[in-house]
């Protein structure tokens, strides 16, 4: 009980300074009056595209090869600095297909799923191959902001200051935000578990770093993967984060929870690829697989969930974060 009102107070002293207040939704024939999708339309919904999502995969895979060969073959200082925020890109794609594997989505075969998505891409772009990522994500989506919330710091406290949002953007543009995420890989390895999880972590950039060579050119590890995870991507995935649930709330509703952003091309290209920008249909119903959120949305919009909570742009939210007056 008093670890229950410790939490209640933290949520009620360090969230929803940017939390709505909609209007009750009373449903519609698509929809319960908590958003979510109701029978036929549930069922269209939740069919993942095995066939289409492969070819997302082999994308995705693909990607960051080509950036690697277009850099060797033009050999031209433009391609080089292009090729470092273009990996970063590539490896927040990995990541969120790594998210939608997360949520069994990816593939309806679990099995298939999995590998794909958990071992093998979760495995190699920075993780372990373990189902570590899974357990949390689910905490954060059955009680955003609850108790067992594992970016509850993250997305309190908003709006802030600019200042502020500076000097977290500067730590991830520094490395000093991806120093603090690999430092627990090296602590505590005389226990079992630690070790085996810091060796996977190891074993995977090994395999990274082999492919690099094989190349001949083994310091593209270092320039072409390690450098824009450390000092790019870390800065997407923040700008990405907050854009999804800073400054809202611990609700049973939604739209307190998480934030509605009109998507572009752009958007999707840069900050919120494979259909995760759509990311309050996503709250609303987790087991609806990605390129089905869109149908939610324009359903949520349609029907009269959403009403006036769409955010014009990332560029507009971002600024409405950091408006608190020094």
């Amino acid at each position: 009980m008093n670890q229950s009102m410790d939490h209640d107070t933290l949520v009620s002293t360090m969230t929803g300074g940017m939390a709505p207040h909609p209007a009750p939704f009373a449903g519609s024939d698509r929809l319960h009056p908590d958003g979510r999708p109701r029978g036929a339309f549930r069922d269209e919904l939740r069919r993942i595209s095995n066939l289409s999502n492969v070819g997302t995969v082999l994308g995705a895979v693909a990607l960051p090869v080509l950036i690697v060969w277009a850099a060797l073959t033009l050999n031209h200082w433009a391609t080089w600095v292009a090729a470092v925020p273009l990996m970063a890109l590539s490896q927040n794609r990995l990541f969120i297909l790594h998210h939608e594997a997360a949520h069994r989505l990816l593939f309806s075969n679990r099995r298939l799923n999995d590998l794909v998505g958990i071992t093998l891409i979760g495995w190699l772009t920075f993780g372990t191959g373990s189902h570590g990522y899974r357990i949390g994500h689910i905490s954060h989506h059955r009680d955003e902001f609850g108790p067992k919330e594992p970016d509850f710091l993250l997305y309190s406290l908003y709006p802030i200051t600019k200042a502020s949002l500076r000097r977290k953007l500067v730590r991830d543009a520094t490395g000093v935000s991806a120093f603090r995420i690999v430092r627990p890989r090296f602590q505590r390895l005389n226990q079992a578990r630690h070790l085996k999880l810091t060796a996977l972590f190891l074993l995977g950039q090994g395999l990274i770093f082999m492919v690099f060579a094989a190349t001949g050119h083994p310091w593209l590890y270092l320039a072409l993967w390690l450098a824009p995870w450390m000092f790019i991507y870390q800065v997407l995935n923040r700008l990405r984060a907050l854009a999804e649930h800073a400054g809202m709330t611990r609700s049973d509703d939604r739209r307190q929870t998480t934030h509605h952003i009109k998507q572009t091309p752009w958007s999707r290209a840069i900050i919120a690829p494979v259909g995760v920008g759509y990311h309050l249909a996503h709250h609303v119903d987790m087991t609806v697989p990605w390129r089905n959120l869109k149908h939610l949305q324009t359903a949520l919009q349609e029907d009269g969930y959403l009403g006036d909570l769409q955010w014009p742009s990332y560029l507009t939210l971002w600024k409405a974060l950091a408006t608190k007056p020094l």
